[in-house]
């Protein structure tokens, strides 16, 4: 049985991860709110929230997880080229608000995007706060590929990317995973499956592995200039 979540309580806990659903995969609660406290609690008991607009707030914990060990990245040779060309400039945290439109807009033929209004406005705020971040890549002036997620301790959740012009978002995604590891940054989390981000070197581990290794990194400090 799901857990209901009551909106008015931000620091109400959340049910343990092993009572997630089997199907859908890692459905854990339903309701509550957006608040500070509610997704950064979420964050690091590795759920995440993920919901069609029109629809109450869902919570996940999916099982396996989708992980990248910053050291592991794997780098294609075509990307390894594009990258010596150094054709895109690299920022952090430049252009935060800009990054989550683009992530928001409808791509090709979809017509929706999870990305609601209320979930921008609840990033942003979290952004204003110095818990979420944004990578971004430009040419010639514009904004062309870029993504965000929220950093806690030692571990970067991942949330979104973007690109408009080819392999945009992929350099400010290696880009970002060499700052994390400079940083002293042990863990990314990917969330789900994708042969995307399995390219790059990322890798399925058990749930329980992974709240395991929250409950250890989110406790610990990265170096004191990332981000700045």
């Amino acid at each position: 049985m799901l857990t209901l979540l009551d909106s008015r309580d931000a620091r109400q806990p959340f049910p343990p991860v092993d009572q997630a659903l089997e199907e859908p995969n890692g459905l854990l609660a339903v309701g509550g709110d957006l608040s500070p406290p509610r997704l950064l609690q979420a964050y690091r008991q590795g759920i995440f929230p993920w919901y069609n607009p029109g629809e109450p707030i869902l919570w996940w914990s999916p099982d396996p997880r989708l992980v990248l060990f910053p050291e592991k990245l794997k780098v294609s040779r075509s990307l390894r080229k594009r990258l010596r060309r150094d054709e895109f400039r690299f920022t952090l945290d430049q252009a935060f608000e800009e990054v989550i439109d683009a992530c928001a807009a409808p791509r090709g033929e979809e017509r929706g995007t999870w990305i609601t209004p209320e979930m921008r406005e609840a990033y942003v705020r979290l952004h204003r706060l110095g818990h979420a971040h944004s990578a971004e890549t430009w040419h010639d002036g514009e904004l062309v590929g870029g993504l965000y997620g929220v950093a806690i301790g030692r571990v970067f959740y991942g949330e979104s990317m973007f690109h408009r012009r080819s392999d945009a978002s992929k350099v400010a995604f290696v880009r970002l995973v060499e700052n994390l590891r400079r940083w002293n940054y042990a863990l990314i989390d990917c969330q789900v499956h994708t042969g995307h981000l399995v390219r790059f070197g990322a890798e399925e581990i058990p749930r329980r592995q992974f709240v395991e290794l929250l409950d250890r990194w989110c406790r610990e400090t990265v170096a004191p200039d990332a981000w700045r």
